[in-house]
């Protein structure tokens, strides 16, 4: 098959066909540059923002929203109920120098469903035109939206919302096949995704358990959408994308080797410090560690210490010794990671 080299947002061509799903509480600045650095990404999402934070003079929300040149092309996603502040939320995403503007129309989290965000616009849809209709009308970069299957599986009604979303001017639709209820249970309908391309004209992506390049080569194949999120299996491997785009291209998908696993876990560290306190930083590189130490023989109390850390400093010579077992025994922690933790790492929001 010949797999798709770009897709298109309102006359903008990316390469490759491949974007970074947005993870609250993950693809944050630091995540999402050693993401592009490993190549393969046409697009990435950042980690929702509230619109009652921005428009509120929120410093740490504004903080969310900010990005490097080597993040783009880069779609500033938002979320919020009220259209007034969605606009206004829009306009500053605008203005910070976003390439495109997402709004979210599929979070479950049960705050976010509650304040009328998220999820909840799909069983609002009087609410999500004024929503669409304010945020077009204010910006002159490309809105784009990301959706679920539906409220319930009573209530699927994502292809009704997608044509919605393209007669409100949406540039681009994507779609995470689960229904809100269904929250990150079960497996993606992605049946829906194809459904949704044969009724609108707008370019469609589609999201949920893309753990590996096959999965996403499968997507391409089977359901013939022009894009494919990537969320989960990037934490575990942020080379999947450049593994992905050299398979769909007949290469053999790049393997790195475990000191360049461990020079990322420092690089990450390193992004960290830029703008995070030192309490954060320890937190979050638990958090992607957690993910990488995984798959030798003999490592699993490596792993159980680094966790056990209360410092960067007790963490640094543990990854050495990690590291150096994964020389000699080998690894194949990506995926087992990936699979592994699906419930855990739900509630980053993929």
């Amino acid at each position: 098959m010949r797999y798709p080299e770009s897709f298109e947002i309102a006359g903008h061509r990316l390469s490759p066909p491949l974007v970074l799903s947005p993870m609250a509480g993950v693809t944050d600045s630091p995540f999402r540059r050693v993401a592009k650095k490993r190549g393969g990404l046409g697009l990435i999402v950042t980690e929702f923002i509230s619109v009652e934070g921005l428009t509120r003079g929120n410093m740490r929300t504004h903080d969310m929203m900010r990005f490097k040149a080597e993040e783009r092309p880069i779609a500033i996603q938002i979320f919020g109920y009220d259209e007034v502040r969605m606009r206004w939320a829009a306009e500053i995403a605008q203005e910070s120098g976003a390439d495109f503007v997402d709004i979210n129309c599929g979070c479950p989290a049960r705050k976010v469903v509650h304040g009328g965000g998220g999820s909840n616009l799909l069983r609002d849809l009087p609410q999500l035109k004024k929503i669409l209709t304010e945020v077009k009308r204010a910006i002159t970069i490309p809105m784009t939206v990301k959706i679920r299957a539906g409220w319930d599986d009573k209530s699927i009604n994502c292809v009704e919302v997608a044509k919605l979303i393209e007669d409100c001017g949406g540039s681009m639709v994507t779609l995470h096949g689960r229904t809100r209820v269904q929250g990150y249970r079960g497996f993606a309908n992605w049946d829906l995704v194809q459904e949704i391309k044969h009724n609108v004209s707008i370019p469609v992506s589609g999201s949920g358990d893309v753990l590996t390049p096959a999965d996403a080569m499968r997507r391409f194949d089977e359901i013939g959408c022009d894009a494919v999120h990537i969320g989960r299996g990037a934490i575990a491997n942020p080379w999947i994308f450049r593994q992905t785009w050299e398979a769909m291209n007949g290469l053999t998908p790049y393997q790195p080797s475990p000191r360049e696993m461990h020079d990322l876990l420092l690089e990450f560290r390193d992004n960290l410090r830029e703008t995070m306190p030192e309490k954060g930083v320890i937190g979050r590189m638990k958090m992607l560690s957690a993910q990488f130490l995984r798959g030798v023989p003999n490592g699993a109390h490596i792993r159980t210490a680094v966790l056990r850390s209360q410092s960067i400093d007790e963490m640094e010579p543990l990854f050495e010794q990690y590291f150096e077992l994964a020389e000699i025994y080998g690894i194949d922690a990506a995926l087992q990671s990936a699979r592994d933790d699906q419930a855990e790492l739900a509630e980053c929001g993929v």
